[in-house]
């Protein structure tokens, strides 16, 4: 029997899980945002897949190649693997509109978190989607699942528009992880 789809917690990575310097693109320049570490321990004990989607405007605008993304993410792993934590796999966008053009799979668009549902048996429905910016949380509105807007970094405005669309909102990924094992409990 094939084995059931599962319910998987989708991560923006820059300004969500690491600081956002702007166009990160050296593996030296990973630091975990505070509660990164303890939220997404939480959620890997309880099983959950992790997954990252990212925007990265900066491969389209040449600032740096996708080698160099690749290189933060095992940065990342690094970083994290102490802490029980593995990323089930990480997918990012390399477009910006106004370089490339129009893409599905720039956030909000919804092409990757489909790609990871089909490659990593995920149901998109039960999933939950976590980010700093409201584009980040808007997939979970067209896929059917749960959002998460952390607050420490978002602005006013994302805020309370994702309030209005039933988004909930903490401050960083501690927080995030508590409310996702609250309501799946």
């Amino acid at each position: 029997m094939p084995e059931a789809a599962r319910a998987a917690v989708f991560l923006d990575r820059d300004g969500t899980i690491i600081e956002d310097a702007g166009y990160i693109h050296d593996p030296d320049a990973v630091r975990l945002l505070p509660g990164a570490a303890d939220g997404l321990s939480r959620l890997a004990a309880r099983g959950y897949p992790l997954v990252v989607v990212s925007n990265q405007s900066g491969i389209a605008r040449g600032l740096f190649g996708p080698g160099a993304f690749q290189a933060v993410n095992e940065r990342l792993g690094a970083i994290l693997a102490p802490h029980g934590v593995r990323f089930a796999a990480c997918y990012h966008c390399p477009h910006h509109p106004d370089i490339t053009g129009p893409c599905e799979c720039r956030k909000p668009g919804v092409a990757l978190f489909r790609r990871a549902a089909a490659e990593q048996r995920l149901d998109l429905e039960r999933s939950w989607y976590v980010g700093n910016r409201l584009h980040d949380v808007e997939p979970a509105l067209t896929l059917g699942g749960r959002g998460i807007l952390l607050t420490d970094r978002a602005t006013t405005s994302d805020v309370a528009r994702a309030a209005q669309h039933g988004i909930v909102s903490t401050p960083d990924l501690r927080g995030a992880a508590e409310e996702i094992l609250r309501a799946d409990a």
